[in-house]
């Protein structure tokens, strides 16, 4: 796992070779955040990963400034890893929640400006992600919610939806919230 830029950027990190999430490619990922930086000053903003997976979206918000930044994963492996990268770079912006991502929407106390998902494209439950964060206490109103999917989705019609690109294989959706 590569960080792209900012305070920990060109920092690689060698990703356990049983993990089993399916990480955002460098590719999409520079470019979605590109695209944040036009959009969004991400320095001094709270951001929520869920679905972390390697870390790779989080540690990104971290090295670009985000003044607190919460990654939930599930897995063991990933939170590992996640855990372990945090301890050599020696940060204290992000933390870590190892728990049921749906658990963490339903129970969630705290509002985020920017908050992505990038559920397992083949989770029973991936089309109701976006509308559970839109309806949830992780947002308020100014609040960006980021949706990586598959071309097989298509949220257009959900309330704040605001944009889609397309980066390869890799789909964002955008959302508002009013």
């Amino acid at each position: 796992m590569r960080i792209i830029r900012g305070i920990y950027g060109r920092r690689r990190f060698d990703v356990p070779k049983n993990i089993t999430a399916r990480p955002t490619t460098d590719f999409a990922r520079e470019n979605l955040f590109n695209i944040l930086e036009l959009q969004e000053d991400v320095e001094g903003k709270s951001a929520c990963d869920l679905f972390a997976g390697t870390g790779a979206i989080s540690w990104e918000f971290v090295s670009r400034g985000a003044s607190l930044v919460t990654a939930v994963e599930q897995a063991a492996v990933q939170t590992t890893f996640i855990r372990t990268v945090k301890e050599k770079l020696g940060d204290t912006v992000l933390r870590l929640v190892k728990g049921d991502v749906f658990r963490f929407i339903e129970r969630a106390t705290q509002a985020y400006d920017i908050v992505f998902a990038d559920p397992p494209y083949d989770h029973p439950r991936f089309a109701e992600v976006p509308e559970l964060i839109l309806r949830s206490p992780l947002v308020r109103p100014g609040s960006l919610v980021i949706i990586e999917h598959s071309k097989n989705h298509d949220f257009s019609e959900l309330p704040g939806f605001a944009r889609h690109l397309v980066y390869g294989s890799v789909n964002f959706s955008f959302f508002r919230v009013g």
